[in-house]
């Protein structure tokens, strides 16, 4: 199940639309960008889609309803039953600013409400940043910011048959600066410390692995697995993001590259997406729009790479 972060300049179904033309299977967005609070990410994001401008700068416009139902008809047209969303950048639940963590927690919680209305499952978030005030403290800020998003939106109200309809998939990073979420473990904390773990996972991204230090490479792909198995255990890993790295192992910078073409290269990928425990996964390319050499899409090129591997 591969896709890729799409533009939804002009409507969240035109990503929908993208994805189809591309040969898709499912897709990521962004649902909304709080404009508003004139700060600048916790982390400088790569570039790698259209819309990355919008997702810091522009404030989304309330739901409408004709919007949400397009999108919806057009899910269950293309069959894309496993849609992802990314929060915005800017929110911080690690933050020791009580403003700051207070407006994070806000913005998170209309991201999840959004994710419910558009009936998209996955919501991905970094955890965030300490800014100082060390990892063990920062990762209980992020429980408690998590709890207090859960009680605004309990699971029984989100979902059909008392289940959550979105499951928030905590990411791993790269971890540059003070940024929380580099190790499994971190990952493993936040679950265990909030109330409703059953409303959290986890989203692998290669690219910040291995920036991490994690080298899932060829034959060390299996070290690697039994090192999820015993943080956060492979039944929470909902989304990947398959992203190659235009940086070293180990270097803790977050720079993405074409699948093949950076530092992983495809000894990396080749068994991730051989592994049976992630057939039902939806893997996500976040690598840089445009055409290559020959003229063809990128995503349609790094996506058939993915596929020669299988």
């Amino acid at each position: 199940m591969f896709g890729s972060h799409l533009s939804v300049s002009g409507g969240y179904h035109k990503a929908l639309a993208a994805a189809e033309s591309l040969g898709l299977d499912t897709v990521q967005i962004f649902t909304q960008a709080p404009a508003q609070w004139n700060l600048k990410p916790v982390v400088q994001p790569v570039v790698v889609q259209n819309d990355i401008k919008n997702q810091q700068q522009w404030a989304a416009p309330p739901l409408v309803d004709e919007n949400v139902a397009k999108w919806k008809a057009e899910c269950d047209r293309l069959k894309f039953a496993h849609t992802v969303s990314h929060d915005s950048y800017l929110i911080n639940l690690a933050s020791q600013d009580a403003a700051l963590w207070a407006k994070s927690i806000d913005a998170f919680a209309e991201e999840l409400r959004r994710c419910v209305v558009l009936g998209i499952p996955y919501l991905v978030t970094h955890p965030g940043a300490h800014l100082g005030s060390g990892e063990d403290v920062g990762l209980a800020r992020v429980a408690e910011a998590l709890d207090e998003v859960h009680g605004r939106l309990p699971a029984g109200e989100s979902g059909p048959g008392g289940g959550p309809a979105t499951i928030t998939c905590l990411e791993i990073t790269a971890g540059q600066g003070t940024s929380l979420g580099y190790k499994l473990e971190h990952l493993a904390t936040i679950i265990e410390k909030v109330k409703a773990p059953e409303r959290l996972a986890v989203c692998l991204d290669t690219a910040h692995l291995f920036a991490a230090g994690y080298d899932f490479r060829g034959k060390k792909y299996a070290a690697f697995r039994k090192q999820i198995v015993a943080t956060v255990g492979l039944d929470r890993v909902r989304v990947l993001h398959l992203n190659d790295s235009k940086k070293d192992l180990g270097s803790r910078v977050d720079r993405h590259d074409h699948i093949g073409r950076g530092t992983i290269g495809l000894d990396g990928f080749r068994p991730i997406v051989r592994d049976e425990a992630f057939a039902n996964v939806p893997k996500i390319l976040e690598t840089a729009k445009g055409k290559d050499e020959q003229g063809r899409e990128w995503d349609a090129v790094n996506v058939e790479v993915l596929k020669g591997l299988m």
